[in-house]
């Protein structure tokens, strides 16, 4: 005997599934950080690239305010050598984005190594199309 009544398919047609818009603030990025400036808003592409570049550029588990999914890691690279840091980067960058939702996945890595300093360029697969990106890393 169940404790719940049997049906059949009850959720099937009972809810639609929206996907909502993802309208943020436009953010213009300076070399100079103190001169960025944040005007009008941005959906869809352009938000995509803009929250791919500010969750690059956020150090994980440094600021309370984001949750600890958010972020990325590059504290535990310094000073390893670099048989370790190129597979690293490729795991930790793709932790870093598919958190997201709108990323599906990350791919086609390729590694620019000068001394102590990594360069790593990337395709991000978002429900918005292919975006390519870049992420430098100093160990």
């Amino acid at each position: 005997m169940a404790l719940a009544p049997e049906q059949d398919n009850f959720l099937s047609d009972e809810f639609e599934i929206k996907i909502f818009p993802t309208k943020t603030y436009k953010m213009h990025f300076e070399d100079d950080e103190a001169q960025s400036r944040i005007y009008g808003f941005t959906d869809e592409k352009d938000a995509m690239k803009q929250a791919i570049y500010l969750a690059l550029n956020t150090e994980r588990f440094e600021y309370p305010a984001y949750s600890d999914n958010y972020g990325f890691e590059s504290r535990p690279l310094i000073g390893m050598p670099m048989s370790y840091v190129l597979p690293e980067l490729k795991r930790l960058i793709t932790e870093c984005l598919t958190w997201d939702s709108r990323i599906d996945s990350v791919d086609n890595f390729y590694f620019d190594v000068k001394k102590s300093t990594v360069k790593v360029k990337f395709t991000a697969h978002t429900i918005y199309g292919d975006m390519y990106a870049e992420k430098e890393v100093n160990v």
